[in-house]
């Protein structure tokens, strides 16, 4: 029996059970299904090899300016004795060892109080990150997902995720003429079938109306309350510091426009893009566009003060490519890893169909008066 065929005899089982589940749990279930949900079960998920590439699997230099905006992050706390680094769905820990390799060479200072947590549901992956790391394991420790937010963790830094909000699990809806309704999943002939119902949630509908969105007749949307409801957690682990948030989606005036009648949601395998999330179960990615807004405003009822949002591509010329690029020219490399260099680096800052536009990035602040973090230059002043 492969894994697939495991996945879809229990959420049958579970529609049989108990009839219809949301999308939501669906989508749960297809990722994060214990052993056998995408991010959940053994195997190359990002690169090459993997269905899908992120800014990190690009080059170091993406790590590498995050890095020094974190250092600049520590610089507005006051150069705190100890700083704790938070990374939330940390994959196989290559973004967090560019950063920490980038803090240990060019912030010594920094980096002698520095304390890395990492928060990954994907047990197996725990081995690779401290391969990976193991130059830093000094500083190195992992939070189990279920300790997060609660109040045995604290800390003050900077907690960081890249493309993790991404793939929390959403609801679906669509307008009708009877108004808003959920999009289900249940059992149609020879495998699953969607049909419509009231909200399974006051909140899906109490979301939209706090960020003044209302759907077109017959247009779909995605609802992730899982968004906030992490961010929540975020905010209640965060004594002092930042939250710096990189994905891909927009402001809600741009997520939910007319024009976007089917929603956001996209499945990815093998670097193919994919429409239908009822088939591969487990062996597939799910994602939906960000809603940035709700991040925002809902940040701001937690005391979570926005610092700076924008796309990558403002971030990273901001923050400090231009100076990668620079070290690199000058550097002992030959001309032809320069080049190779410089072509990677346009995906990450290029517009126009690149990472550079598609990706968002929000930095939120608690308890940190005026900061002045590098992404607040002026490109070029």
């Amino acid at each position: 029996m492969t894994d697939d065929t495991q996945l879809k005899d229990i959420l049958v089982k579970r529609i049989k059970t108990a009839g219809r589940i949301t999308f939501a749990a669906f989508m749960e279930s297809c990722l994060y299904e214990p052993g056998l949900g995408y991010y959940t079960s053994p195997g190359r998920k990002v690169g090459a090899e993997g269905d899908f590439y992120t800014s990190i699997s690009v080059h170091a230099a993406f790590g590498r300016v995050i890095a020094r905006e974190v250092a600049q992050m520590w610089r507005c706390l006051g150069s705190p004795d100890l700083f704790t680094l938070v990374e939330c769905g940390a994959g196989n820990g290559r973004l967090a060892c560019d950063i920490m390799d980038y803090l240990a060479d060019r912030e010594p200072e920094m980096y002698a109080g520095l304390d890395l947590v990492l928060v990954e549901r994907e047990p197996s992956l725990q081995a690779a990150q401290a391969e990976l790391l193991d130059s830093h394991r000094e500083r190195l420790r992992w939070l189990a997902p279920e300790a997060f937010g609660t109040e045995g963790f604290s800390f003050s830094g900077c907690l960081y995720s890249n493309e993790l909000i991404d793939a929390l699990p959403v609801h679906r809806v669509m307008m009708t003429p009877e108004g808003l309704r959920e999009i289900y999943v249940t059992l149609g002939d020879g495998g699953f079938a969607e049909e419509a119902g009231e909200l399974s949630s006051p909140a899906i509908a109490g979301q939209l109306e706090r960020i003044g969105v209302t759907l077109l007749p017959g247009q779909q949307a995605e609802v992730n309350l899982a968004a906030p409801a992490w961010l929540a957690a975020a905010a209640r682990s965060l004594q002092s510091g930042f939250v710096m948030t990189i994905d891909y989606g927009y402001p809600a005036v741009e997520l939910y426009a007319p024009q976007r009648k089917q929603g956001t949601l996209l499945c990815y395998y093998r670097h193919q893009v994919e429409d239908d999330p009822y088939i591969r179960l487990g062996r597939q990615d799910i994602t939906s566009h960000v809603d940035f807004t709700t991040l925002m405003r809902r940040g701001e009822e937690l005391g979570l003060q926005p610092v700076w949002f924008g796309e990558q591509c403002r971030f990273l010329l901001s923050a400090g490519i231009v100076e990668e690029i620079e070290e690199s020219e000058r550097s002992a490399a030959s001309e032809e890893q320069k080049l190779k260099l410089r072509l990677v680096l346009k995906k990450l800052i290029m517009p126009d169909g690149g990472m550079g536009d598609t990706f968002r990035v929000l930095i939120q602040s608690k308890g940190v008066e005026s900061p002045r973090l590098l992404c607040q230059r002026r490109i070029g002043g």
